[in-house]
């Protein structure tokens, strides 16, 4: 017999990505009636399962789940408490622990568009990728007034000249 014996694992998709924001409405919209995204369904938690999922002792939270085109889903997670949580972080990209998610779209011109009349900013100006597995895509960050990082990226453009 063996002493340990390994269990193996595999990950089968990647379900969600989570963002705390400051005030839920306000990411809810944005989400929701800028990029699209669909609500599937709202929570609040507190008390020993919030505490228990987040690690974080006196946790309560409400939270919004959004359907991305393509199965992703976004959480958007308003925290209510503790009262000790820190309120606004400024992270840049290049900060550790600064995160961000890549959205495909079909016309960044018209999505950076409609950001900026919501208060969204971009952080530069569109750059076409010069190299590597994304080489032709146009990518631009864009950064919400809680400071979090959404990547833009446009397919190239498939026409041929001439």
């Amino acid at each position: 017999m063996s002493k340990s014996k390994k269990s193996s694992f595999h990950v089968l998709a990647a379900d969600h990505t989570g963002i705390t924001v400051s005030n839920l409405e306000r990411s809810l919209a944005f989400w929701r009636d800028v990029l699209g995204f669909e609500l599937s369904h709202r929570a609040h938690q507190t008390g020993d399962l919030a505490k228990e999922i987040t690690g974080v002792a006196g946790a309560e939270l409400k939270l919004a789940v959004l359907k991305a085109p393509g199965g992703h889903k976004i959480e958007l997670l308003e925290y209510l408490a503790p009262p000790d949580r820190k309120r606004h972080i400024d992270f840049r990209p290049c900060d550790v622990g600064s995160v961000h998610v890549a959205l495909l779209v079909n016309d960044l011109g018209a999505v950076l568009e409609r950001i900026a009349a919501s208060g969204w900013k971009a952080a530069g100006k569109p750059q076409t990728l010069k190299s590597g597995p994304n080489v032709g895509k146009r990518v631009i960050y864009v950064r919400d007034p809680d400071g979090t990082t959404i990547e833009f990226m446009q397919q190239p453009d498939k026409a041929v000249d001439g």
